[in-house]
């Protein structure tokens, strides 16, 4: 990287620099590590100026009008990166500060995958990495390592993709989970089945990527074509759906950051797992229809990690989602990339699952979604209420 976009004083303003990016259908900041605090309470108070979040208290009437955060959780994420020799090569290792607009609290228990698919991007634009080659991200939030791969075309330029809810082709990332059977539990399904039934619906329980319960559309009496705020707006439909990812969530065995069970009360006001989603027929070329929930809210599109649980759970036999997919072709017995298309409101996404049977079930070595990503801007960012501590730690790692 250029050493003079480096942190400078001006006119007595710390001036930070960083890389204002999207990756899939989140935007936020990459920050190069060599830069930034190592003191968690000043490196969290760069993020608040940064994205202009409340230094202390809660604001609800925040609209980041001060920084650069958008309101919306998609648009509040911050990863601090940096490029570390391996013994395989080099490896992206990230960590990633969520925010949110109406208080300075900061999360650093959580991934994502769409704005990790601007950090390829990230690299080779700051000429830390130099070959349009798969380039492995290990991210210290989870211990998860992935696998970032982006395609030179013939003239050198970036292999372009257009994604649901993106406006325009832009370069193209293929992001691979690699071994992402029991993220949570340990196991492809936690619960020992295939199909539970819970208050007489029929729910798959699979743990890809993500902890997520599967449910018939049908069954709810919907299609998995209404529109989220169709759903959203149904009380009774909602409740039901809390109901069951309450009851899956016990019967997968979840767990808290702490290792202890989480309880029905903890289920029940979870913003993170299990992930449920419904599923249905489709109807616009894709192999399955679904509306994903996180789980409280309904998603505009469908998370990177979701669609990965999704597309692996279509290729395990007699499954809710097995049920509903058309045309995904069957898995043999060597490993082969299988390819599903995933309807949801925003258009149609494209996963691929890397998977053989084995014993009845599929045995899934990775799990890839495309994503696209670009640089916003690039350039210092003035800290005009930065403290002088703040200060003093960020010029310390310049010197």
């Amino acid at each position: 990287m250029d050493e003079s976009f480096a942190p400078r004083l001006r006119h007595r303003v710390l001036e930070f620099p960083l890389h204002h990016m999207r990756g899939g259908t989140s935007t936020g900041l990459v920050l190069w590590e060599r830069w930034s605090p190592q003191d968690l309470a000043l490196r969290e108070e760069l993020l608040r100026h940064l994205m202009g979040v409340p230094l202390a208290g809660q604001n609800d009437r925040n609209k980041q009008i001060t920084g650069l955060g958008r309101g919306s959780p998609t648009s509040n994420k911050v990863f601090f990166a940096a490029i570390e020799p391996d013994p395989e090569g080099n490896v992206l290792v990230s960590t990633l500060a969520q925010l949110a607009h109406n208080h300075g609290a900061i999360d650093w228990s959580v991934n994502c995958g769409n704005m990790s698919a601007a950090l390829q991007l990230w690299a080779t634009d700051s000429g830390l990495v130099t070959s349009k080659a798969d380039l492995r991200i290990r991210n210290t939030n989870t211990g998860v390592t992935t696998v970032s791969r982006m395609q030179a075309a013939p003239d050198g330029s970036f292999v372009t993709a257009e994604i649901p809810g993106v406006d325009g082709a832009y370069p193209a990332v293929d992001l691979f989970m690699q071994s992402p059977v029991g993220a949570k539990t340990g196991r492809l399904l936690p619960t020992g089945n295939v199909v539970d039934l819970i208050d007489g619906y029929s729910v798959s329980c699979v743990d890809v990527a993500v902890p997520m319960v599967i449910c018939d559309a049908a069954e709810l009496g919907k299609t998995a074509h209404e529109s989220i705020a169709e759903l959203d707006a149904d009380p009774v439909f909602k409740q039901t759906l809390q109901r069951l990812w309450v009851a899956a969530g016990l019967r997968m065995g979840l767990r808290r950051r702490d290792g202890a069970l989480m309880t029905e009360d903890e289920l029940a006001r979870s913003e993170t797992i299990p992930k449920i989603c419904i599923v249905g027929a489709p109807q616009a070329g894709g192999n399955i229809a679904t509306r994903y929930f996180t789980p409280q809210l309904g998603h505009a599109s469908m998370a990177v990690s979701g669609g990965c649980c999704l597309a692996a759970a279509v290729l395990v036999p007699g499954s809710v989602a097995q049920r509903a997919a058309h045309g995904v072709p069957s898995l043999g017995g060597a490993f082969a990339d299988v390819e599903v298309g995933i309807e949801n409101p925003a258009g149609i996404l494209d996963a691929t699952v890397v998977a053989r049977m084995a014993a009845g079930l599929p045995e899934i070595r990775s799990a890839a979604y495309r994503r696209s990503a670009q640089v916003l801007l690039r350039g210092h960012v003035p800290l005009y209420r930065a403290s002088a501590a703040l200060v003093a730690a960020v010029m310390e790692r310049v010197a």
